[in-house]
């Protein structure tokens, strides 16, 4: 599955962003989702996580700020994001995992990722 992530931008501290994730592949409805970040020298972050069938787990830090979905027929997955803090500054990245694992924070359990999209909130 090939992943292309667009949306990223520069936003005010309060702000709004929506990414999007675009699959190649037809198979997209039967994959599980997922979206992490990362900043400049530190680890990959888990972001949230969605099956095939719709159930989403979300990190605590973006909880109620920030909502996944999916639309099947376009073979997109969207990332909404509002309420921005500088501290969400970081490359995201969406990911495709063949098989959904119990371990669905852990990036080695996705087979395929997108390049990134930088998104920076200023103060």
């Amino acid at each position: 599955v090939q992943l292309v992530e667009s949306g990223g931008g520069l936003v005010q501290a309060g702000g709004s962003l929506t990414l999007s994730c675009a699959a190649s592949e037809r198979t997209f409805s039967s994959v599980a989702m997922g979206w992490f970040r990362q900043a400049p020298g530190k680890d990959r972050d888990f972001v949230v996580a969605q099956t095939w069938s719709g159930n989403t787990y979300y990190a605590d830090s973006v909880k109620g700020r920030f909502t996944i979905s999916r639309d099947n027929a376009k073979n997109t997955v969207y990332l909404q994001m509002n309420n921005l803090k500088p501290e969400d500054t970081s490359v995201y990245s969406c990911a495709a995992a063949l098989f959904w694992s119990s371990s669905y924070d852990t990036p080695r359990n996705y087979d395929d990722w997108g390049q990134g999209t930088q998104v920076t909130v200023s103060s």
